[in-house]
């Protein structure tokens, strides 16, 4: 009998939920007595009441109940509720996990949707042959970038807290005897009880180091060994389907922005970029030490038992001799002679020194020996799979454990490229040139073998760090490794100068060279950043511009004929609202990608999504089918943000469901293979042609709201912690740009943030009633959207994603917020204009959908912000009432700072309830 989620979902999560609930009800009792208890479950109830009757009476209650707390009490109340909802977020992740187990347990017939089995059964029976296969691994390429945008409201000590927690509740699922669930509860009890004494709140904003030592707990804890399972458990069930055993090349490898994106972020500098660089390294050498550790203890082989290799055995003397070493001390284990010995060298690769490997490929080199004389006297079919992890950890991790992007804004290249460009006299006023005089200008520059900067000039500290940071690349490409450094982003990037201008400067390092007959040298991907719907819609154009100059083409040829272009999803849903976004980003991913074409480029897109609906989040394996078919055959990369990576990086089972998922989709995606039921031909020109028009409805009622109304952004200030949310210290980047007060100049992660935490969540769904609405009403066609809904996967998720974001929204709570709101007037006139927009969009996607509630189609979410929504009100009740005391701005200092801290622990509670910050 196959296993249906939604049969298991009650009892097992609700199960764990009662078990964790029950457990802080005694925390709470032994830290704050029978009154802390009492209150919270009192409070709990009445909000759960009024969830399920609607009842003012109840609501009047709740208010009661809310306003007669006093601290210290009141502070207790709320960090209840806040880590209340945390534990139901590890439940909710055990439940996830516990699931996945559940289908391995079964039948071979019984096969986890979306799992990568799933995938390769899909491939067998869409006739998908060997020879394609081969083909379809030669294009395979994922590669996740985590960056440091300010998303994860909770610390790190907390994380770690949360998971394990995790192990434990997965422990419980195998503990047989009635001791070792004893022993299991107490281990909770107390790791809830130090939950409850530890603080969730950041003191200070995290240096950009710590950030980097934030993302490397991934890695560490999960990433380094779950990335060669999935290549290893690919190569094994291929060979299982297939009865061909393929060698899966290094496809699903992770990037880091933490260190190297200094857009907006004076923190980062080409000294913090090297200093992180040798971070990861320090970590990637422990990790291989660890490894190696481990196949010494397993392949203990005697030469007196089994033939090893010759070229073993040189090699073996040829390390003694330069290491002055004798290895290990049993010289007929053989295998543990050479693995100690490349232990030695780890070590001197650690202090630079010459006796250690130069370069990865010569530990590669040492495994690949190890390997080959394995099988000589080891049967192949049954393959050691830890040396084979071990030499995939090396081939995915290399010496540099994570590419680093460098992002910086086109502007910044600008000003120091004018500032050299007039102390060498080429040119005295470059920023003022034209387009067409730019380019010439940074043509000749390029076509000239001769550096254009001495050692000796002098420019000013910021002309001068941009310098720097070429150079670093330079130095670490050279220390590091090529793939230590392999792209360079340009935010903002409006024209080809803004691309050329980079090349000149990485010319000027020595990462650009002309060779005397021509050829072009070149060591850095250089890629624009479209962000804006302007810039969307302009991208195609400008990126056939930059095609058709002889000399890039010569530094294409350079980098394997392949282009980067990073598609921004957060800045343009901030200028242009979701729907009109997301349809920009579909199209320009069309056009460029046809353009690409016609020149013989390969492209790879790098989208830049963010953890939350409003900022183009989503499940992993969805963001992939939204996207074009045709643009997944060149490689994808995705940004990791903030709570995405404690979501679904945090456990290794839920890493491992997250990974299968999208390479199983990228799978049958890059095949031609549909993963709905549906064989389709999606999308039609009409669907197309629909989508348009829709987008251009949206993109008015958006904008009419946004940048048309005179009191929006006092309401959008007063209606929401916008301000509070920058003592959060959740990072090391600054809010707004440049420090103004500009809605251009305000980052879109706040933006988000502060809706999301309002419960209006505006950024994901409004406008797209409208959008939706004018087109049925002008065309009569709703027919048309039904059937763009059940067979065009880019529309689906448009679709489904509305439905989440409705889902999470709440305007009555949101109501509450808009009592801040000084102006009457304004706040009357957009708050009636949200709520008839989230009525007409709510009603549109039923339509769409047939559904006669939001979420009907995944019942399992629906579930879970059902439980939600009752610990979450409270949270949300209290942080109007603390926002709006602690603006009136009559308390003291040290009340104002308690009221401070409160808010942001509301924030904090807020935000892992939703599962969402910005």
């Amino acid at each position: 009998m196959e296993i249906k989620a939604e049969d298991k979902n009650t009892f097992s999560l609700h199960r764990d939920v009662e078990y964790l609930s029950k457990i802080l009800d005694n925390v709470l009792l032994h830290e704050g007595g029978e009154e802390l208890l009492e209150k919270v479950n009192k409070i709990r109830s009445l909000s759960k009441t009024l969830r399920e009757t609607q009842d003012q009476t109840v609501y009047l209650q709740i208010k009661d109940e809310i306003n007669k707390l006093e601290p210290p009490l009141r502070q207790s109340v709320i960090r209840a509720f806040s880590i209340n909802l945390h534990i139901f977020n590890i439940a909710e992740q055990n439940y996830r996990s516990r699931r996945r187990r559940e289908y391995q347990a079964q039948d071979a017939n019984i096969i986890q949707p979306g799992s990568l089995e799933d995938g390769i059964n899909k491939l067998q029976e869409n006739s998908v042959t060997p020879d394609m296969i081969s083909k379809l691994l030669e294009t395979l390429s994922l590669e996740l970038v985590i960056t440091a945008h300010p998303t994860e409201a909770t610390r790190r000590t907390i994380l770690q807290i949360h998971k394990r927690i995790a192990d434990l509740l997965k422990n419980w699922d195998y503990a047989y005897t009635r001791y070792e669930k004893k022993v299991i509860q107490e281990t909770i009890y107390n790791e809830i009880t130090i939950l409850w004494q530890s603080d969730e709140i950041r003191e200070k904003k995290p240096s950009v180091m710590k950030e980097v030592s934030n993302g490397l707990y991934f890695f560490d804890k999960v990433l380094f060994d779950v990335l060669p399972k999935i290549h290893q458990d690919l190569e094994d069930l291929l060979y299982e389907k297939y009865n061909q055993r393929w060698q899966v090349p290094s496809f699903l490898r992770f990037g880091s922005w933490i260190g190297g994106d200094r857009d907006g972020n004076p923190n980062v500098k080409a000294t913090t970029t090297f200093e992180t660089l040798k971070t990861h390294r320090k970590l990637v050498l422990r990790k291989y030490k660890e490894s190696l550790d481990s196949l010494k203890d397993r392949l203990s082989h005697s030469a007196k038992k089994v033939d090893v290799s010759q070229e073993l055995i040189q090699s073996i003397d040829a390390d003694k001799q330069l290491l002055e070493e004798s290895g290990w001390h049993k010289e007929d284990e053989i295998y543990r002679v050479k693995l100690s010995l490349m232990l030695k060298r780890l070590n001197y690769t650690e202090e630079d020194h010459s006796l250690g490997y130069q370069s990865v490929e010569e530990l590669l080199s040492d495994l690949y020996l190890i390997q080959s004389s394995l099988t000589n006297h080891h049967p192949n079919n049954n393959p050691i799979k830890l040396l084979r992890q071990v030499i995939r950890q090396v081939e995915i991790f290399g010496f540099h454990l994570a590419s680093l992007d460098i992002r910086n804004h086109s502007g910044e290249h600008e000003s120091a490229l004018s500032e050299v460009l007039k102390t060498v006299n080429i040119d005295s006023d470059y920023k003022q040139l034209s387009e067409t005089d730019k380019v010439k200008t940074l043509t000749s520059i390029l076509e000239d073998p001769r550096p254009m900067i001495s050692i000796y000039d002098e420019f000013t500290p910021e002309t001068q760090e941009v310098i720097n940071t070429f150079r670093m690349i330079k130095k670490a490409q050279d220390t590091f490794g090529e793939r230590a450094i392999e792209v360079y982003l340009i935010s903002m990037t409006q024209t080809v100068s803004d691309l050329l201008e980079v090349l000149v400067l990485a010319k000027e390092a020595g990462l650009y060279r002309v060779l005397p007959d021509g050829e072009v040298i070149s060591k850095l991907h250089v890629a624009p950043l479209l962000e804006t719907i302007e810039d969307l819609k302009n991208g195609p154009e400008m990126v056939e511009q930059l095609f058709n100059i002889p000399l890039y083409r010569k530094h294409l040829a350079s980098r394997s004929d392949l282009q980067e272009v990073m598609l921004g999803y957060s800045d343009s849903s901030k200028d242009g609202g979701t729907l009109t976004a997301n349809w920009e980003l579909y199209k320009a991913q069309q056009d460029i990608h046809d353009i690409a074409s016609r020149f013989g480029v390969k492209l790879k897109y790098f989208h830049g999504r963010g953890g939350s609906l409003g900022r183009g989040g989503g499940p992993l394996y969805s963001s992939l089918l939204s996207q074009p078919p045709v643009t997944l055959g060149d490689g994808v990369k995705i940004t990791e943000q903030g709570e995405v990576l404690s979501s679904r990086y945090l456990l290794s089972d839920i890493a491992y469901r997250s990974l299968e998922q999208a390479t199983s989709t990228m799978m049958t995606a890059i095949m031609g293979i549909d993963n709905s039921s549906e064989s389709t031909q999606m999308p039609s020109n009409d669907a197309e042609k629909a989508m348009s028009d829709i987008s251009d409805y949206a993109l008015d009622k958006y904008q009419s709201l946004v940048f048309n109304d005179p009191g929006f952004l006092t309401y959008f200030n007063e209606a929401t912690p916008l301000h509070e949310l920058g003592d959060l210290n959740i990072g090391s980047r600054p809010m707004k740009r440049k420090g103004s007060n500009r809605f251009e100049d305000l980052r879109a992660i706040p933006w988000v943030f502060a809706w999301t935490q309002s419960r209006q969540l505006l950024p994901a769904w409004y406008a797209a009633g409208t959008g939706l609405n004018t087109f049925i009403e002008k065309s009569g066609n709703l027919e048309l959207l039904q059937e763009m809904y059940e067979k065009w996967p880019f529309f689906q998720a448009t679709i489904n994603n509305l439905q989440m974001a409705l889902t999470k929204a709440d305007l009555t709570t949101a109501k509450e917020y808009t009592k801040m709101v000084s102006d009457e007037t304004i706040q009357k006139r957009i708050f009636d204009q949200i709520t008839e927009e989230y009525n007409l969009t709510k009603a549109m996607v039923l339509k769409i959908t047939g559904q006669s509630d939001l979420l009907d189609n995944q019942p399992n979410i629906k579930e879970s912000v059902r439980l939600r929504n009752p610990l979450v009100d409270p949270l949300n009740l209290f942080q109007v009432d603390l926002v709006s005391e602690l603006r009136s701005g009559t308390e003291v200092d040290k009340k104002a700072d308690d009221l401070l801290t409160e808010v942001l622990l509301t924030i904090n509670g807020v935000a892992a309830g939703l599962r969402n910050t910005g």
